[in-house]
C-alpha cells in the first residue's frame, strides 16, 4: 500500500536559460516524508534514482499524472514540476494557490 501526500501549495514560475516552468514547492512534514521514502527506497533497491527523485502519481484538481519529485536544498524542500497541459486543463496560473495529491510510488 503506498503513502499519499495532500498539499495546499503556491504555483511560481522559474525561467531558466532553456526556458519557462511553472512548480510547487513541498516543503515541511511532507517534504520529510519524501526525503523518508528516498532513502527507505535507495536501501531496499540498492542505488538511487536520477538526482534523488521520488516517483509520483500526481493528482490536480481532475488532472492525474505519473511524474517525480526532485529535492532540493537538501532534502528539506522538494520540487515539483506543474506542465502546460495540467495548467491548461485546470485553469491554473502563475501565484494560484491548488491542492496537490501526491502518491508516493
Amino acid at each position: 500500500m503506498s503513502e499519499t501526500l495532500i498539499c495546499t501549495l503556491l504555483l511560481r514560475q522559474w525561467r531558466g536559460e532553456r526556458g519557462t516552468y511553472h512548480l510547487v514547492t513541498i516543503a515541511g512534514e511532507s517534504a520529510d516524508t519524501l526525503a523518508m521514502h528516498e532513502r527507505m527506497t535507495r536501501l531496499e533497491l540498492g542505488s538511487r534514482r536520477g538526482f534523488s527523485s521520488v516517483k509520483v502519481m500526481a493528482s490536480i484538481g481532475g488532472t492525474r499524472w505519473k511524474t517525480s519529485v526532485f529535492p532540493q536544498k537538501g532534502r528539506t524542500e522538494w520540487v515539483l514540476l506543474v506542465s502546460k497541459k495540467v495548467m491548461r486543463a485546470e485553469d491554473l496560473s502563475e501565484g494560484d494557490m491548488l491542492t496537490a495529491e501526491l502518491e508516493l510510488l
